[in-house]
């Protein structure tokens, strides 16, 4: 396995000449900045040079390219495997509905013997995560990991795309599989948000809408704990996301941050589904425990590649991040996409994105669930 990673920033790659690691059983990321979708030129540029890879790609609210995150610009992995084969399919979605068909299209094209992995990369906006996940998990493939994520626009929750060998497509979702028996796959999901305020019954709500919060109108409720922050939704709703769970005896909990909301029905949108009779909480950061949890979810993905001193060759690790965490960050983002780095094996290549939905497991299971406001991370290693 051979990685390299670089970058197009200022209007320039920042390498001479791109990796010559053009192949079959090659394997390249792009995390773009939205703008590109009107200037895909650099993009084109890089997609010619690798007639023969397979090139997947997503828009971000913000791109990770080793310790730093940059905006405006795209960051690209190219990794070339030596025994893993590499599978790519597309779907395209319509409307959110079609979330658990999508995900069942998508795992069909790529189950095949030796089937270790499966990468996406989907619509963030256009899509129900939790129904994706539901028709990603339908088919009950043992020792298949699914990881990936949603794509972003900034802040502004108007428009995403995703690449698939080289095409800008909108109302997508692409994912790739890798098979073989050397290719090993870490993965962890981190949040470290605090709990507030009390757990409330969610009474009242549809797919991923949620209209009423122990009876009372969910938007208006909402409004409550925002304050100030009222003028700026839905935005500002990443600031408050809400964990839910479906009993009080029930240890999983799934983070559900904000996508849009409805004046008219009082109602809020969210990235994932709110099922009827779930419990409800709401959560606000706390800066450390973000930056600790980001640390933790590289370790977490670390032991799933044994010996990680002793790594023999590349490793690539990709970070996705919710842009919920770095609207709360600030000028400390930085802090969380080192603590990853620094917790790795030792010269591993790390690149990514910040999200609208992260796609993983939820800690060692193998069932792929949707996560909001979490550092999840997904690692590569050839053996």
């Amino acid at each position: 396995m051979e990685t390299a990673t670089f970058q197009f920033k200022n209007n320039q790659w920042s390498v001479s000449r791109f990796p010559e690691l053009d192949s079959p059983q090659t394997l390249i990321h792009i995390f773009a900045s939205p703008k590109f979708i009107n200037n895909p030129e650099p993009i084109d540029e890089l997609c010619k040079h690798y007639p023969n890879s397979k090139i997947i790609g997503c828009s971000t609210a913000g791109e990770i390219a080793g310790e730093f995150i940059y905006d405006n610009s795209i960051s690209v992995s190219v990794t070339r495997f030596k025994h893993t084969t590499i599978e790519i399919t597309s779907t395209e979605i319509s409307s959110a509905e079609e979330s658990f068909t999508a995900g069942q299209k998508i795992v069909s094209a790529l189950e095949k013997n030796n089937l270790k992995h499966i990468f996406v990369l989907s619509d963030g906006l256009n899509v129900n995560g939790t129904a994706l996940t539901d028709g990603l998990n339908s088919m009950k493939m043992k020792e298949v990991i699914v990881t990936g994520g949603l794509a972003g626009d900034g802040s502004e929750f108007k428009r995403t795309w995703v690449i698939y060998q080289g095409k800008i497509l909108r109302k997508t979702i692409v994912a790739i599989g890798l098979y073989g028996d050397k290719i090993k796959v870490g993965h962890a999901s981190q949040g470290g948000w605090s709990i507030f305020g009390p757990e409330r019954v969610i009474t009242r709500s549809q797919d991923n809408i949620l209209f009423e919060l122990d009876g009372k109108p969910a938007l208006a409720l909402y409004k409550e704990y925002l304050g100030d922050k009222i003028s700026g939704l839905p935005a500002t709703g990443l600031l408050f996301p809400l964990a839910i769970r479906s009993t009080e005896r029930d240890s999983k909990q799934l983070v559900r941050t904000i996508l849009a909301i409805d004046e008219k029905n009082q109602s809020l949108i969210f990235a994932g589904n709110m099922p009827n009779g779930y419990l409800a909480q709401l959560m606000r950061a706390n800066f450390d425990r973000l930056i600790t949890a980001s640390s933790d979810a590289g370790q977490l993905a670390s032991q799933h590649i044994d010996n990680k001193k002793n790594l023999q060759g590349s490793v690539l690790a990709i970070a996705i991040s919710c842009v919920g965490r770095r609207l709360l960050l600030g000028e400390r983002t930085d802090e969380e996409t080192q603590a990853t780095l620094e917790t790795l094996p030792s010269g591993t290549h790390q690149l990514g994105f910040y999200s609208y939905g992260e796609l993983s497991p939820y800690t060692q299971e193998n069932n792929c669930d949707l996560h909001n406001q979490t550092m999840t991370m997904t690692i590569y290693h050839e053996e």
